[in-house]
Formats: structure tokens, C-alpha cells, sequence
């Protein structure tokens, strides 16, 4: 039945054998899951966004992990669909709030005040219909005593679309803290221009899609056009999923500022991304960037 609901309006699905097994996986993982919470199993890691000028990190953003005790490393595609079906992906944002922003503290702290701190976080839309939101952003601020604009909330266009009335109003609210708004995976959609100028966002994040390899001249026209109205709305364009030196050639090429991507660094946990980012003020330069470039 959930599975006919989901495909959409006006289908069947035919009950079969894996369809109970598939059940069963399902809630044994949301029971691992609510106990992943309660016994300290999710953790952050951290990959740095680049000025794509000269490779200096200019923030991080944090991406969740599962470190799962029998299954090991779980893949938030695994897990996070199932935490916005079953709610769990409220408490799980709200201490990823407060966790990241401890580190961007601790960044502050150990880093100097020169260190490229900004935070960037995703929203879920259960978080951004949650009424809890602007309070659970507002404490996250407060408990770790870092000014707003260090943090950018980063969201999809399906949040936006969801409900577009309610996405409006929180956003502002979340705008009236003084934090930052990012637009992810911004290309992919079907939000309009009429739309986008609705939202108080101050970062459009390409789809990692139109750098692809092999990808066509369409897709290549869709980045020029993506950075061509980031320019036009006074938005910063942040480039995702640089894994080739010729992309990171041809973005700076395009005028695109930001980028991230396994070329640069991979994700990292909390003490690695520390030691990366010291190497980085240390040096004048990202150490991966020396790497990648070295011949």
C-alpha cells in the first residue's frame, strides 16, 4: 500500500515476498537508528569549500555519517529518507545544529581569528515545517557564542516547493537571525525565477550533475547559465562535486568563485579537518590543491 501511495495517484503494486523482507530491514534500522541517537553513533565530518581563485578554504560544510557498531560506515542515503519518513530527522537536525556549530567555535578557537570559518548545514524540510526551527537555529547560535553569519543553512528546491508559503516565512525568520541561506543542488529542480526572487537565499550550490564527466554541452550551458544569474541576483555560486583539475579550470574560467569536491579534500571527521585547515593557514595554500597540481 505504501509503496503504491508513493509511486503516485491511479497505480497498484502486487504484494511480493521481498517486499517483507524489505519491511522487516526497514525496522530494524529504525530501531538502530532512534538507538544511534540515544548511544552517540552519528557523527560529523567536515569538506571544505575553496576559493576556486587560489585554493584558500574560505569555510566547511558539514555532512552527517552513521558509524554504525555491526554495519559500519552508513551512507546517509540509507538513512535519511527513513529519518524524514519517520520523524527522526528532527532531533537528528537539531543536534547536528548544535554540533556544528561547536566545531565552527572550536574552529574560531583553535584556528585564530583568521581562520575561514563559515559553517554551512542542510535543512530538511520536516526540520523547516518544524515549529521548533528558528528556536532550535537560535539556541544552536547562542550555546555555541558564534555570530550568525558564520553559519548558512543550506536547503533544496523540493523544500521550497513543498510548501512554498511556509518555506517563505520560516526562511525569513531564519534570515531575521542574521545566519546565511544557501539554495542546494540548485539546477536540477523546477523552482522558477519568479520563485527564487520570493526567498531571502544569499548562495546558489550547483548541482554536482552539470560537472559530471562526459557531461554534454547542455549541461555545461546550465552551469554558465547558473553562475550568469547568480551575478544578475547578487548571489554567491558555490560549484559541488570538483573531482578533475580541468572542471576547476574551466569553473574559474566561467567566474565562478566556490567550489567543493574530492579534488580539493574529502570529507573529514571533526580532528582531521582541524589538522587540514591548519596545514592550510600554516602553508598560504590547500595542501590538496598542491597535490592535485603537482605533476
Amino acid at each position: 500500500m505504501y509503496i503504491a501511495k508513493r509511486d503516485g495517484k491511479g497505480g497498484y503494486r502486487m504484494f511480493e515476498p521481498e517486499m517483507h523482507e524489505g519491511v522487516l530491514q526497514r525496522l530494524e534500522l529504525r530501531a538502530d537508528l532512534q538507538r544511534a541517537i540515544a548511544t552517540e553513533q552519528l557523527e560529523l565530518h567536515y569538506q571544505p569549500i575553496v576559493r576556486l581563485s587560489d585554493g584558500n578554504v574560505s569555510g566547511v560544510e558539514a555532512l552527517l555519517r552513521w558509524n554504525h557498531p555491526e554495519r559500519g560506515m552508513v551512507q546517509p542515503a540509507q538513512f535519511i529518507p527513513l529519518a524524514e519518513d519517520t520523524g527522526l530527522i528532527v532531533p537528528i537536525g537539531r543536534w547536528v545544529l548544535r554540533e556544528g556549530c561547536r566545531h565552527a567555535r572550536r574552529m574560531l578557537d583553535e584556528l585564530g581569528p583568521h581562520a575561514p570559518v563559515t559553517m554551512s548545514i542542510n535543512l530538511s524540510i520536516k526540520q523547516l515545517q518544524h515549529s521548533d526551527i528558528v528556536a532550535d537555529v537560535r539556541d544552536a547560535l547562542a550555546d555555541a557564542r558564534i555570530p550568525p553569519h558564520v553559519l548558512t543553512l543550506e536547503i533544496t528546491e523540493t523544500v521550497l516547493m513543498a510548501d512554498t508559503e511556509l518555506a517563505v516565512k520560516r526562511l525569513v525568520e531564519l534570515k531575521d537571525l542574521g545566519v546565511r541561506l544557501a539554495l542546494d543542488d540548485f539546477g536540477t529542480g523546477y523552482s522558477s525565477l519568479s520563485y527564487l526572487s520570493r526567498f531571502p537565499v544569499d548562495v546558489l550550490k550547483m548541482d554536482r550533475s552539470f560537472l559530471r564527466e562526459g557531461a554534454t554541452l547542455e549541461a555545461n550551458g546550465l552551469a554558465t547559465a547558473v553562475l550568469a544569474l547568480g551575478a544578475t541576483l547578487s548571489l554567491e555560486v558555490v560549484a559541488e562535486g570538483i573531482e578533475l583539475s580541468e572542471q576547476w579550470q574551466t569553473l574559474r574560467d566561467l567566474g565562478c568563485k566556490l567550489g567543493q569536491g574530492f579534488l580539493f579534500a574529502r570529507p573529514m571527521d571533526a580532528d582531521s579537518s582541524l589538522a587540514f585547515l591548519a596545514d592550510h593557514l600554516s602553508d598560504g595554500v590547500n595542501p590538496g590543491l598542491m597535490r592535485a597540481d603537482a605533476p
